[in-house]
């Protein structure tokens, strides 16, 4: 899989996305990934990416040339179909199932917003699919394009060391995740579940989904029957 990430702040999506599960899958060759800053395909001499909005208002837009000559280059160098992510406060709301979807894949070029968003015309005919990670605002979109890719590239077949433990994750089969215990068995009086230490199998299961449910129930009642 191979992930282009187009930004004006590098270094904040390189650091974390260089660490751990993230450093594995790029040295394993699972994931080819790519950070660029946005200002490399600007014209002048002076690398302007903004500028003030038409019609007046507060704040600064992202020119359109320096995204669509980005992304143009990029999508040109992949044979596959390419698809153009943009990361704004006024997108589709990421979530587990958006994020099992975007594994698959063949190439993802992410554009990260910053200012006051971007040219409109960048979202009309450049763009396939906005994308926000929640109802709020963040200082600019490298923080969530780290989000997403992190949420992703966890779902690619061989990143995980134990291919189940995707499967597992709160939010897969739209429940949260049973309560987790490591040893030792007794901390500070408190212990862990019988069952788990039963070794049977069926009513450890049967304990998970049944925990599963309650945690869903008191987190996150908004999850439940939104399969129905």
């Amino acid at each position: 899989m191979k992930i282009d990430i187009l930004t004006l702040f590098p270094e904040i999506c390189r650091a974390p996305l260089s660490e751990s599960i993230m450093k594995r899958a790029q040295e394993n060759g699972i994931i080819d990934l790519r950070i660029h800053n946005l200002r490399d395909w600007t014209r002048d001499k002076h690398h302007i990416v903004d500028d003030a909005p038409f019609g007046g208002g507060q704040g600064m837009v992202m020119k359109a040339e320096p995204i669509f000559a980005a992304v143009e280059e990029l999508r040109g160098q992949i044979s596959e179909k390419s698809k153009i992510i943009l990361m704004s406060p006024a997108g589709h709301r990421f979530d587990q199932q958006l994020a099992a979807q975007l594994s698959r894949e063949w190439h993802l070029i992410i554009v990260c917003g910053h200012y006051e968003g971007v040219d409109h015309r960048v979202i009309e005919h450049l763009v396939d699919l906005e994308i926000s990670i929640g109802d709020y605002v963040l200082t600019n979109g490298a923080i969530a394009a780290v989000v997403l890719v992190d949420a992703i590239v966890r779902l690619v077949p061989g990143v995980l060391g134990h291919e189940q433990s995707a499967v597992d994750d709160s939010f897969s089969a739209g429940l949260l995740e049973a309560p987790q215990y490591t040893r030792p068995a007794e901390f500070r009086g408190w212990k862990v579940p019988n069952v788990l230490l039963s070794g049977n199998h069926a009513e450890i299961a049967a304990w998970r989904k049944e925990q599963a449910l309650e945690r869903t129930k008191e987190n996150r009642p908004d999850l439940l029957g939104r399969g129905d």
